[in-house]
């Protein structure tokens, strides 16, 4: 395949605007909903071919919510992830095991979601059941990066982010499990923030886990769009164990304490992300933020527990499917990766009591980091986004297995003990990809990422696919 940049901006009425000043334009009457979601679907048919980021379609009749016409980001058009129901349309999970029927109702965010006036065309393609970080499938075509369509776009959200970064929609729903909005945040060039765990409303299976690792959230070109969106979600429901967010507006005007970790106990990172890195920190000392070495208090253990649970995660699937999904699962047809994380845990199921008391106290380690700093820098992946075929559910387990826990080595921190990351586009690799770093705070303490995104944004604008000279519409 021609790898040239592959993106849909165009003069139409969507233009190059992001949510906000969208929905700005929805407000004065100066463009209609409508004029929206029509530029949408004709962006969207324009690249399907080539990245194929779309799982279900509703182009006919978006979906959106009557509660939602007072919603901040009214009338602009998004997608919704497919592991999340929305009434009427299947919930397909990225697997091959069953066939998902129509939702009858909405999950909770997804109704979430809708109170902010986002107006949903359709579903976005994930690898089977999240698990796999890059949108890749043992039978089926896989997502493809926009900057470089032999690439991974990362995962599990991949679908929304190729969506978004090539100009489909300027925001989309993404979840985060081990990273999912991050990762394809950092692979795509995007801004992708995971909530503090209960900052968002939570999926009713995962608070059923012994653990929750999944928080959802967007991922979107600009940082005032993400603010935007976790401001008007907050309208709709707020959890009150967690301080208010509200409207976080721009860069914070106190210097800040940062800690700056540049290698996981899991992996060592490369030479180009490392640089990105580092050059991040001097910017952020630029601003006047104190920047010093730090660790990350979590080593090999804590990644051997994490696959443990990893691997409990798709030994329920596999048990229950029929029960939970649909009553013709057949867990024969799980991918390679599914089917071998089960196997490892049956293994090694006599160890889950200890791994279930460690990740839990993890909580409490991660919050003794910012007893000495404000915010942590890392960065969102040891190595730039891979080929396609790398991380395909078709390579042999253990070196799959090898393969993820040597790129998948930092951001799996916050899902375990539920603290807030971002993933920013901070720089590129020699061979043309956006390369992320990562921003940890305090548990609730969004505001201080958004702040420290703002600052770096408005720095160093990102750079934007539609003004590369190869880039292909």
């Amino acid at each position: 395949m021609a790898d040239k940049r592959i993106h849909a901006f165009g003069d139409d009425a969507l233009g190059e605007h992001d949510a906000v000043a969208l929905a700005e334009l929805v407000r004065t009457g100066k463009v209609a909903p409508g004029e929206l979601a029509a530029a949408a679907v004709e962006r969207a048919r324009q690249v399907e071919a080539e990245l194929a980021p779309v799982a279900y379609a509703v182009y006919e009749q978006p979906r959106s919510a009557q509660a939602g016409a007072g919603g901040a980001l009214f009338g602009v058009p998004t997608y919704l992830k497919d592991n999340v129901d929305l009434a009427g349309l299947p919930t397909g999970q990225g697997s091959a095991a069953f066939q998902a029927r129509p939702a009858r109702r909405n999950a909770g965010f997804a109704d979430q979601l809708l109170s902010t006036g986002l107006v949903v065309l359709g579903k976005t393609r994930l690898p089977e059941f999240g698990l796999n970080a890059s949108t890749e499938f043992a039978d089926a075509p896989p997502v493809r990066n926009p900057w470089k369509p032999s690439h991974s776009p990362g995962a599990s959200s991949g679908g929304a982010a190729a969506l978004v970064a090539a100009g489909v929609v300027p925001i989309a729903h993404a979840n985060d499990g081990g990273g999912s909005i991050r990762i394809p945040a950092a692979c795509c060039g995007l801004v992708g923030l995971k909530p503090t765990r209960g900052r968002t409303v939570a999926n009713g299976q995962g608070k059923r886990l012994p653990i929750d690792l999944v928080t959802d959230g967007v991922v979107t070109r600009s940082v005032r769009d993400t603010a935007a969106f976790l401001a008007a979600a907050e309208r709709h429901y707020r959890n009150p164990a967690l301080p208010p967010l509200g409207l976080v507006e721009g860069p914070g005007e106190r210097p800040l304490r940062i800690g700056l970790v540049l290698d996981s106990p899991m992996a060592t990172t490369d030479e180009q992300t490392r640089r990105v890195v580092e050059e991040t920190a001097a910017r952020l000392e630029g601003m006047g933020h104190r920047v010093t070495p730090a660790a990350l208090p979590f080593g090999a253990e804590f990644a051997r527990d994490f696959t443990l649970y990893w691997g409990y995660l798709a030994f329920l699937i596999a048990a229950t499917g029929k029960l939970v999904l649909d009553r013709g699962f057949q867990a024969r047809k799980l991918d390679g990766l599914t089917l071998g994380l089960r196997r490892r845990y049956q293994r090694e199921f006599l160890r889950t009591p200890g791994v279930l008391r460690r990740l839990r106290q993890a909580e409490q380690t991660y919050a003794g980091l910012f007893r000495e700093h404000d915010a942590i820098l890392s960065p969102v992946l040891a190595h730039v986004a891979p080929p396609i075929g790398h991380l395909s559910p078709n390579v042999a387990f253990e070196e799959l297995l090898d393969r993820l826990n040597r790129y998948v080595a930092f951001t799996p921190v916050n899902n375990v003990t539920g603290g807030p990351g971002i993933a920013l586009p901070a720089g590129e690799a020699a061979n043309g990809l956006p390369i992320g770093v990562h921003l940890s705070a305090a548990h609730g303490r969004e505001q201080v990422l958004l702040e420290l995104a703002f600052a770096l944004e408005a720095e160093r604008p990102w750079r934007r696919i539609q003004d590369l000279q190869d880039a292909r519409t």
